[in-house]
């Protein structure tokens, strides 16, 4: 006959319950793997887009910036070129005046007047001391002195050519040469920016010599720089003078152009 154990069920009960616990525990621990795989996958998803938008950001930064760099360069080329033609127009215009003011001494120097010896009467009282008279000036002399001024002007050394211009000026007060002198001694400062020293130069031309061929071109280089000073009530005033001083010549015209404005 068997013996009976009298605790067996209860421990066998026991037993079950454990096991049921560790299978949950175990289906827990599972489930709990799964989800942080899908997490750490939705993360790495997530982190490459967001690499994959900052590459392309970079990538189209890159491009822009070349982009500007390459316009950049076309624009200091231009810039460049511009510059340029703006040195090589300002000297074809410098020629073009020194070509024009050689033309117009050309016209303007009169001819060397005749001194015709008188004959001596030995048997006549000598003549009363005369005055002594100014000593005669040298005109080969004087136009190599402008032309070097004029060539230092079309060399482009300014501040050397309104130096000499100003010492030639003062030099030979009396020249025919003196008006050209100063007219190209206003343009001299007016090239160096210097509006208050160019007006000076001008007027001296216009004041001195009202008739000479630069006297309204003086007039009218006047008002340009009154205009660049800001003062456009006297440009126009002075406009108005050249006009009514010098209704035929080319400066009148461009005064004219300046005033319809």
């Amino acid at each position: 006959m068997t013996a009976r154990w009298p605790g067996r069920p209860r421990v066998l009960g026991i037993a079950l319950l454990l096991g049921a616990l560790g299978a949950q525990q175990a289906n827990a621990g599972l489930f709990d793997d799964e989800e942080a795989r899908r997490q750490i996958n939705d993360l790495t998803i997530k982190s490459n887009e967001r690499l994959d938008t900052t590459a392309k950001a970079q990538m189209e930064l890159a491009n822009q910036i070349q982009a500007l760099r390459d316009e950049t360069a076309r624009l200091r080329g231009q810039v460049e070129t511009l510059s340029y033609e703006l040195e090589a127009a300002k000297k074809r215009q410098q020629d073009f005046y020194v070509d024009l003011d050689g033309r117009l001494r050309k016209i303007e120097t009169p001819a060397p007047a005749r001194v015709d010896a008188k004959p001596v009467d030995e048997g006549s009282p000598a003549p009363a001391t005369e005055a002594p008279r100014k000593v005669a000036s040298d005109p080969a002399a004087e136009t190599r002195e402008y032309e070097a001024a004029l060539n230092l002007f079309r060399a482009n050394k300014l501040k050397e050519a309104a130096t000499a211009f100003e010492a030639f000026a003062k030099a030979h007060p009396d020249s025919t040469l003196t008006p050209n002198a100063y007219y190209w001694l206003g343009n001299a400062h007016y090239a160096l920016r210097d509006c208050r020293k160019t007006i000076d130069a001008q007027r001296v031309v216009v004041g001195k010599w009202p008739t000479h061929a630069k006297a309204p071109d003086a007039l009218l280089n006047v008002a340009t720089c009154q205009q660049e000073l800001g003062d456009s009530k006297s440009a126009r005033t002075t406009l108005e003078a050249l006009l009514a001083k010098y209704p035929e010549s080319s400066a009148a015209t461009a005064a004219r152009q300046r005033l319809k404005k």
